[in-house]
């Protein structure tokens, strides 16, 4: 799409952006059937049909691998959003959190990379590339041209997995000049965020008239949360690479951030955070967007954090036959036949989302809960219609509408990553060398999972029982197992162990 250019003042750090400069660098995209020995395998024989789900998402994901074209400017190999011809930044960065898993046969990371060789001298990236040509489809001034701001988040769970120093010195500068992008162009004078329907991710939310296309001058509270995590996350790198002014400059931004939304955003009446109206009072939507602040460990204060996370088990909300709605269904616009799109319907990112904030908020049970609930529902809809499906209904099992079909695409983080992560439930936390294995699956006999990439190069089998734990491993690594109402803490030595339970 052609649109008037003037000229925009460079950022300071956009020669630090390296990718900019890169040639294009392909891999191998080998068969899936080559793939197959290189992906961790689920253990639940209880659960065949989430199973063969796994690996159908796989298989799906692997139809969507692309080369960059040349003259597209891209510089790697990627994963397609499933949608159309376009790469979207929102997408990318929840197909990474599959991705990270499948990283021993194919680097979607690169997915990541091929945003930040577009970005443009001044830090803007646009949300949405021409997979063919690279051209953006909006442009940087459009309210709906860039968002949402979470690809500093999609990176820190990447290094968390594999503690890659190497890349995080390479894209802390991107992020960072992106970062700054939205500080400049996407704040009010008071400092707070907006965006807009297509640029919040959450196209038609009825946050207010016509706001699927403008921000309608709303301070919009998922923009805000964002914001804060991010300044978290680029000013822990900083520190890492030995930038303790950005660190600082970043840590401040947060501590205003986290102030505002608490005094301006906040409810006593709802024990909720809402976006702002025109006047600064909070509006009466209850939107998913609102758990982005779960993510930042220190934004919710404690004597509000029961009462904001007692929404999702309230039936009248978010507590929905298939969880999680993304409006709460008290909310007016809420649709309870289909969920009509991002007005309740029940979506991969946003679940995956709260799932993340609730085990950084030690709600551990609730998201195993609502897990178990999401994932059964999905199985429903497979066993029916043979495919997963961009979003679901939230008051019935069946594809939301609109919903497209073979959608892998984001919702491979339910079929993928929910179910290593939140049903079988291992998390590594590779800086600390550390993994964790969270066992609330009401199994019979031995479960777990095999093949899983450990660290930068290593391979884990980890399966058990009511008694024991058999692990084999390449790597030594510490080894934490909740199980029942005990934690069990060990080091694993490579080879072959057992842990008592």
């Amino acid at each position: 799409m052609a649109y008037p250019t003037f000229p925009r003042l460079p950022h300071p750090n956009i020669d630090r952006n390296h990718f900019r400069k890169e040639q294009p660098q392909p891999q191998d995209i080998i068969s899936f059937q080559e793939a197959r020995t290189k992906l961790p395998v689920p253990v639940i024989p209880d659960f065949p049909e989430w199973e063969e789900m796994y690996w159908r998402a796989w298989e799906i994901a692997w139809r969507h691998l692309r080369h960059p074209r040349p003259g597209s400017g891209f510089v790697a190999s990627f994963i397609d959003s499933a949608f159309n011809e376009n790469t979207f930044m929102w997408d990318s960065a929840f197909m990474s959190q599959f991705g990270i898993y499948g990283r021993r046969a194919f680097d979607f990371l690169g997915t990541l990379e091929n945003f930040y060789s577009r970005q443009h001298d001044d830090g803007y990236i646009c949300r949405e590339i021409n997979m063919t040509d690279g051209h953006d489809f909006f442009h940087p001034f459009d309210p709906n041209g860039t968002g949402p701001n979470v690809l500093a988040w999609a990176e820190w769970r990447a290094f968390r997995h594999t503690k890659d120093e190497e890349r995080l010195s390479r894209v802390f500068w991107p992020l960072l000049a992106l970062h700054d992008w939205f500080r400049a162009h996407r704040t009010w004078p008071s400092g707070l965020y907006w965006a807009s329907g297509l640029s919040s991710g959450m196209d038609n939310q009825p946050r207010a008239a016509a706001s699927r296309f403008h921000h309608c001058h709303l301070t919009w509270v998922d923009a805000n949360m964002q914001a804060a995590l991010n300044c978290g996350i680029l000013a822990q790198i900083a520190q890492l690479l030995e930038e303790p002014s950005l660190a600082e400059m970043l840590n401040q931004e947060r501590s205003f951030l986290h102030r505002e939304i608490n005094a301006r955003m906040w409810n006593d009446d709802t024990d909720f955070y809402h976006d702002l109206d025109t006047s600064g009072k909070p509006t009466s939507l209850k939107t998913i967007g609102a758990y982005w602040g779960l993510l930042d460990k220190d934004l919710v204060p404690p004597d509000r954090l029961e009462s904001f996370i007692r929404q999702l088990r309230d039936q009248k909300t978010f507590n929905r036959p298939h969880r999680i709605p993304s409006i709460a269904a008290e909310s007016e616009g809420y649709d309870s036949e289909t969920g009509n799109y991002w007005c309740g319907g029940v979506w991969s990112p946003t679940n995956y989302m709260v799932l993340k904030g609730l085990r950084n908020a030690n709600q551990n049970r609730l998201a195993h809960q609502i897990v178990m609930n999401h994932l059964q529902t999905v199985a429903t809809v497979f066993r029916h219609t043979d495919t997963f499906w961009e979003n679901y209904a939230p008051e019935g099992a069946m594809p939301g509408d609109p919903a497209k079909p073979d959608f892998v695409g984001w919702t491979g983080v339910s079929a993928i990553t929910m179910l290593l992560e939140d049903v079988i439930g291992i998390s590594v936390d590779w800086p600390l060398r550390r993994v964790t294995w969270d066992r609330r699956l009401d199994a019979n006999g031995s479960y777990g999972v095999r093949n899983f990439p450990l660290g930068p190069d290593g391979v884990l089998d980890i399966l058990g029982d009511g008694q024991a734990i058999e692990i084999v491993t390449d790597t030594p690594f510490n080894l934490t197992v909740r199980h029942e109402e005990s934690t069990i803490q060990t080091s694993v030595p490579a080879g072959a162990s057992t842990v008592a339970l």
